[in-house]
């Protein structure tokens, strides 16, 4: 494969209407936001299927559905109103290092947050200046937003990242990704509009960036949140307006193709 921009521009357009689909939805974790069409509880929704996103998809997927169900399938309602018997069947929930203490932090996050505000969105574009090439400052911000509260499980901050702690941010960067990006393919939202596309930021995870590397789209070594810049980058010069489009075509050809 040519390392000439226009040739790559055109084989990885290709390969995102490929993968930018409706029957790209069922078989992601993209799908359990998808199970609502409430604004707040495709935010909520989508937040924990992007935490609980590494490893196995049937298994993310899986007890993505399992918490829901436990929130009645109405997240929104159940963080505004929930009771101290509503939070006890949470007690017993555990994807693989994510178990109850981290969640009843989440649900305690997201009760102080919704009392005060419509969207989730919000909690990280309240954080961007005007002119920010990308999201950065929004996630640096979000993490010590969703730490603020009084009573901080330790062992919780593993499940936010940030580009503070040089972090890729691969599952907040495709959270971004889904409640940001508007086209008409039916797999992201689009139902944000304080953050623009043009500023996401490429998921990046080993997969992804075996790919860039065999493209010659990024030449760092770790995968870290410096790795994801060089990589966005890189897409600007595809289309600068929405870098993060590709990530269809990257995850497409590492995960499905084994590129």
């Amino acid at each position: 494969m040519s390392g000439k921009p226009k040739d790559l521009s055109e084989f990885f357009n290709r390969k995102v209407s490929e993968y930018n689909q409706p029957d790209f939805i069922k078989a992601d974790p993209v799908c359990v936001p998808h199970l609502f069409t409430k604004k707040q509880d495709i935010e909520i929704a989508g937040l924990f299927a992007a935490i609980f996103a590494w490893g196995n998809r049937t298994i993310i997927i899986k007890k993505a559905k399992e918490l829901l169900q436990l929130m009645d399938n109405a997240p929104h309602d159940f963080v505004l109103n929930h009771t101290d018997n509503d939070l006890r069947r949470l007690e017993g929930f555990k994807h693989r290092t994510f178990n109850a203490t981290d969640l009843l932090y989440f649900v305690s996050f997201l009760q102080a947050h919704y009392s005060k505000h419509v969207s989730l969105e919000t909690a990280f574009s309240q954080w961007m200046n005007a002119g920010d090439e990308t999201i950065e400052q929004a996630l640096i911000g979000f993490y010590h937003y969703f730490f603020s509260l009084e009573h901080v499980p330790n062992r919780t901050r593993k499940h936010i990242a940030s580009p503070e702690k040089n972090s890729s941010c691969k599952r907040l960067n495709m959270y971004l990704r889904w409640m940001v990006r508007k086209d008409n393919c039916g797999v992201d939202f689009g139902i944000w509009n304080q953050i623009s596309a043009s500023q996401l930021v490429c998921p990046i995870d080993l997969h992804v960036a075996r790919v860039a590397k065999r493209f010659n789209l990024l030449n760092r070594a770790p995968v870290d949140w410096l790795a994801a810049l060089e990589l966005t980058s890189y897409l600007r010069k595809l289309d600068r307006n929405d870098p993060a489009k590709y990530d269809f075509a990257l995850f497409g050809l590492g995960v499905m193709e084994k590129f």
